[in-house]
């Protein structure tokens, strides 16, 4: 059929979102136990915080990302599909981002009435509005690709367009994190803020030399100049 591309590029799209949220959560999981096991802690707190995370990890974050992938990805497909003028495209990110935003993790777990929770409601948005343009570029790919790094390679002419796609969207998930380090207590969570806090920086920049780092796979291993 004609739109097979689409379909296949979505797919493509998809199961890689997801293979990267199952890697983070597991970047997490195992920084969980490295901070506890090399911490010392009361070995009544040791128990808690390891079940939250294990409920979070399983319970929240997960259900809330795969709706997050959902939505991101069906907003690309009909502003694709039905043309993405700057008026349809607002409306479409005004109509979903609520959805969106209340799977987030910021809305789950951040304190609302904290002064700093505006300012991550406005990054967050803006990270949704810079992966839903990424979204319809990369469904528009019509030539044969088989998976990820071809479809990527279609996209990006060059590892230096791909890395400044990367970085911006790596940059907007930094500000985020800067902000709950230094205002921990916007976190809703009972015990173990600092360990959290803690964990949330190391997997972000664990999740985020992943990444580069697939650009050489994607790419092979010629320089990037800096941004």
């Amino acid at each position: 059929m004609e739109d097979d591309y689409i379909e296949r590029n979505y797919r493509i799209l998809q199961d890689k979102m997801i293979e990267e949220m199952d890697l983070a959560l597991d970047f997490g999981k195992k920084l969980i136990d490295s901070e506890l096991d090399a911490g010392i802690f009361n070995f009544l707190v040791k128990p808690i915080i390891k079940s939250f995370y294990s409920y979070w990890s399983v319970h929240d974050a997960k259900t809330g990302t795969l709706k997050q992938i959902e939505v991101t990805l069906d907003c690309g497909k009909h502003l694709y599909k039905n043309g993405a003028s700057q008026e349809e495209f607002e409306r479409v990110i005004e109509e979903n981002f609520p959805t969106y935003f209340q799977n987030d993790q910021i809305y789950r777990q951040c304190r609302k009435n904290h002064k700093e929770f505006k300012r991550l409601k406005e990054v967050t948005k803006e990270t949704f509005i810079t992966q839903v343009k990424e979204v319809i570029t990369f469904l528009g790919i019509k030539e044969h690709v088989n998976d990820y790094n071809e479809l990527v390679r279609s996209v990006f002419s060059s590892k230096e367009e791909a890395y400044k796609s990367l970085i911006l969207q790596l940059d907007l998930n930094g500000q985020c994190i800067k902000i709950v380090e230094k205002n921990p207590s916007i976190l809703k969570i009972p015990t173990g803020k600092n360990i959290i806090v803690k964990v949330l920086t190391k997997g972000f920049l664990k999740t985020k030399k992943y990444l580069l780092d697939g650009l050489e796979e994607i790419y092979g291993s010629s320089t990037i100049s800096p941004v």
